[in-house]
């Protein structure tokens, strides 16, 4: 593409953005200018194809990490930044909504969160979410990440955090980077331990919601808790 065309192609995205917002853009066109902005002279459309077939769409190309994104064949430091930051500043919107009221008040703000920040993870990631007695979110805690298809959460690291601070309840949550929403028969039995031995100390497990790309599951709508 000519350098000229390439200003005037960009002029146009730049005007369908301004006028319809990010509705009046395809995914690639999306991907193409934010490159365009990190990337000014170079045609960045067949870059964005390159990414959203590698990581399988936007969702992807946002959750995979740094180094993963770099591989890319025309990708630098400066063109992943452009990714990363765009993907901190909608998780830190999302967070704040999940912040601002009780979680259970607020539960399609929380799984808008965590679908952004877990459904397209590589790997299985476990968070826990606790909660004072106002279901106000004190501490999302990273617990730990897994292998492509498991990641041990252990009932005596949970409930010994829960303790120290101070828990009133707490919502568990993990990733199946298969895609699969579906509960494992390990996952409801620990699930199942952890609710035990919460019951003893008067923490409530709320729900264990497990996050995929093709959706998410509810221990607690399942009838497993």
């Amino acid at each position: 593409m000519a350098q000229h065309d390439g200003v005037g192609h960009r002029a146009r995205l730049r005007h369908r953005l301004a006028i319809n917002g990010g509705e009046g853009l395809l995914d690639h066109e999306l991907i193409e200018y934010l490159l365009a902005m990190a990337i000014p002279r170079r045609d960045t459309k067949p870059l964005a194809k390159a990414l959203l077939r590698t990581f399988g769409g936007i969702g992807g190309l946002m959750a995979a990490d740094w180094e993963a994104i770099a591989r890319v064949p025309g990708m630098g430091d400066t063109s992943v930044a452009a990714i990363k930051i765009v993907q901190a500043t909608m998780l830190r919107v999302l967070r704040g909504a999940v912040e601002e009221k009780p979680v259970l008040a607020s539960w399609q703000a929380l799984l808008d969160y965590l679908r952004a920040d877990m459904a397209f993870l590589g790997i299985e990631r476990v968070r826990v979410l606790h909660l004072n007695t106002r279901n106000m979110l004190i501490r999302d805690d990273h617990m730990g990440d897994g292998s492509i298809d498991q990641a041990a959460i252990y009932t005596r690291e949970v409930i010994r955090r829960a303790i120290d601070l101070g828990s009133a309840s707490l919502i568990l949550v993990h990733n199946h980077p298969s895609g699969l929403p579906e509960p494992s028969r390990q996952d409801i039995d620990v699930t199942r331990q952890i609710v035990e031995a919460g019951k003893r100390l008067n923490i409530a497990v709320h729900d264990h919601i497990i996050i995929a790309g093709q959706g998410h599951s509810s221990m607690r709508a399942m009838g497993l808790l």
